[in-house]
């Protein structure tokens, strides 16, 4: 790309534009693009991010499998809608069995500091490493500290009482896991054992659900073990509070098959939910079986699944109660056997003392909530508090119940269990009562966008597992936020799991090929960069520092227009790799147009001929600009500055207007003059050895 020194001065003879695309295949593209339903986007909406525990750092796959995505779509829908009709929240998750066990963990190595100090300084680190990422958090908050601590607790309690009042919370004897040793009940993550779903491959599982997301009972984890002693604990029954889960089963599949039939919602996102949605079974391997028949006859009524290769026979139940029945006969044969997935009693209440204090009912008392349940619940929380931090908390409705808005909510894969399917049950039976049939087009549910495994090399892995990935934080000491936020995006988590492959945790041996973070990051920090430097120093030395007037060309039109459509379309889906593609192909094709005809240019020596492609180059840039913004918004600010203009430039209902149609007299408006060599898209400090 040429640079300041080797722009050509204005001469006079007639030139051709010359560019590098099919103007009719455009055209074709753009008219089919409009033919076909456009994205609808809400008045308004909320978007949040899956929140990450209060014992940890953040590391690179709360940031770059979530966080990043939610932030860009809210920038856009800010852009898109009008930043006041948008809201996004997230905060720390303070409460549970695990940061509990972190921090007794903490203790025994001398820290001195109470359990809300331990939460607070790692909220505080979470909250500066999301800012150094430019996520643009309208409020991130904490449920265990501050006004949204007291806020949340008021909404837990208003939750409680109104399931409870619907029908939908029974209370249950279950077992709970007892070290007799320490002389205590085991909280969920003081306990680890194997997952007892068949064809499970979680690394660990707890008390009542594995690393995956899978929920089982207390009594089906397999070899468990206490953290505390190391011994086998026992089982000792105790009374908490469930959410009916299972009768929410039959609504539950109307709802994921509306999702099907009528919105974006990932396909591999509604298969997962339809794993749980089966009858309650038990899978006995056929060495444990003498005679089937036989068997059969003593179990409740069910289905036998006898398939010749499978290593075992499965009997289905029509209710939880009955295959419970099942398991004790099959104990009382000692026959071995494993639970399929189903849905089950959603746990409500603990006895973990740090948790959100849960209103006394009927008989039980000194309660706390499940962190899981009350998690679900607290972005309301947050929005609250959001909300009145700006006067307006009486307004809540109008963002979460409001058939103007829209909740859109990011998380990972893991998750699905508790977003899609427990959360979708809990905020149906806030909305109706029990024995009602939720109408499923008109109760007020989240949109959930669930992102693949962001794995690191080509292994799952997280803070809490063998392999421990970096930090978020410590990628930034090699890249740039810009550069990791262009990466991440477009690593295509929406359909499958990926692997993180930055090259400066690799040994030296391993490095092989390119740095991908660093050619994502190129499109803007090398391309775009150089066609917005060379487009102002144009300006500035053929046209006295101002844009001239006129319109783009129709071929540039057309392919700005192909590229919007194409974009918006894209991001409506939240297929975030592929606007990757979109910018990448525009911007390339720009870059060319301009290196093709600045040769034109400078053949003939055409004034007009220059003025026009100038007048392309800037329209195309301005495009450009709007599309990147919510990806690496500094830069993009920066080219704002540097145009003199206002926050108008973000509003897409003039996205396709030309430069002129943002100031009084385009003839008269001076762009801020660009020094030799300024980057609007920076590279890492320890990156600039490298040729730019």
């Amino acid at each position: 790309m040429p640079e300041q020194s080797e722009l050509p001065q204005q001469q006079g003879k007639q030139g051709k534009i010359i560019i590098n695309s099919r103007k009719e295949e455009i055209t074709m593209i753009c008219k089919r693009l409009i033919l076909n339903e456009l994205p609808i986007f809400p008045k308004r909406a909320i978007i949040t991010a899956g929140m990450p525990y209060g014992n940890k750092n953040l590391h690179f796959g709360h940031v770059g499998g979530m966080f990043i995505h939610a932030d860009i779509f809210a920038r856009f829908l800010r852009d898109r809608i009008g930043k006041e009709n948008v809201i996004f929240v997230s905060g720390t998750d303070c409460y549970g069995s695990p940061i509990v066990e972190s921090y007794r963990k903490l203790q025994e190595e001398g820290y001195e500091g109470t359990l809300e100090d331990y939460v607070r300084g790692n909220h505080e680190r979470q909250k500066e490493t999301l800012k150094n990422y430019g996520i643009s958090l309208d409020f991130f908050g904490a449920s265990a500290l501050g006004e949204a601590r007291d806020i949340h607790k008021h909404v837990s309690g208003k939750v409680f009482r109104t399931l409870y009042e619907n029908g939908y919370i029974k209370k249950l004897s279950v077992p709970q896991f007892y070290d007799e040793e320490k002389k205590m009940f085991l909280n969920g993550r003081q306990v680890i054992g194997k997952c007892p779903i068949p064809g499970c491959c979680s690394d660990k599982a707890y008390a009542d659900e594995c690393s995956l997301g899978h929920q089982f009972l207390p009594s089906e984890l397999i070899n468990p073990i206490s953290s505390l002693s190391g011994k086998k604990p026992v089982l000792k029954d105790v009374e908490n509070w469930y959410f009916d889960l299972e009768h929410c089963i039959d609504m539950i599949k109307d709802y994921n098959e509306f999702l099907r039939k009528n919105t974006n919602t990932r396909k591999y996102q509604l298969e997962t939910v339809e794993e749980f949605l089966k009858k309650p079974l038990l899978y006995v391997p056929r060495k444990y079986i003498d005679n089937v028949t036989e068997l059969a006859t003593k179990l409740p009524p069910h289905k036998l699944i006898d398939e010749e290769k499978k290593p075992s026979i499965v009997f289905e139940f029509e209710c939880l109660e009955d295959r419970d029945i099942a398991k004790s006969v099959l104990d009382s044969e000692n026959m071995h056997y494993t639970s399929g997935k189903t849905l089950v009693p959603f746990r409500l209440s603990g006895n973990v003392e740090w948790g959100v204090p849960l209103p006394e009912c009927e008989d039980l008392k000194n309660l706390t909530f499940w962190v899981w349940p009350e998690s679900l619940w607290a972005p309301i929380s947050f929005t609250i508090a959001y909300l009145k931090g700006k006067g307006m908390e009486d307004d809540l409705s109008k963002w979460w119940y409001d058939d103007d808005a829209k909740v859109y909510q990011f998380i990972g894969e893991d998750n699905i269990y508790f977003y899609a399917i427990a959360q979708t049950g809990l905020f149906a039976g806030l909305q109706t009562a029990k024995g009602e049939k939720p109408d499923v087009e008109k109760i007020h549910l989240s949109h959930i966008v669930a992102n693949r495994h962001l794995l690191y090399m080509d292994t799952k892995a997280s803070s809490s597992s063998d392999i421990k990935p970096p930090t978020a934080d410590e990628l930034l000491d090699y890249y740039t936020k810009d550069q990791l936020r262009m990466h991440f995006m477009s690593l295509g988590l929406s359909s499958k799991s990926v692997g993180f492959k930055p090259q400066v945790f690799m040994k030296e041996e391993d490095r092989v090929g390119v740095d991908m973070v660093l050619k994502d990051g190129n499109l803007i920090t090398n391309v775009y960069n150089r066609l917005i430097r060379t487009c102002f120093y144009a300006v500035q030395n053929n046209c006295d520092g101002k844009i001239p007037g006129g319109e783009a060309c129709e071929e540039i039109k057309a392919m700005a227009e192909k590229t919007v459509l194409e974009y918006e379309r894209h991001m409506y889906n939240h297929d975030f790799h592929r606007i990757s593609y979109v910018l990448d192909d525009f911007i390339r094709a720009i870059n060319k147009h301009w290196v093709n005809n600045v040769r034109v240019a400078d053949a003939t020596g055409d004034i007009e001929f220059r003025r026009q492609l100038i007048i392309d180059c800037f329209y195309a840039c301005k495009i450009m600009a709007i599309l990147i913004h919510p990806i690496a918004p500094e830069g993009c600010e920066m080219f704002k500055e540097y145009l003199n203009l206002g926050e108008e430039l973000w509003n897409w209902e003039y996205i396709f207007e030309p430069i002129s149609a943002y100031v009084e007299d385009i003839e008269k408006h001076e762009l801020k003059y660009l020094e030799p060599r300024v980057d609007f898209f920076k590279k890492h400090e320890c990156q600039l050895g490298e040729s730019k």
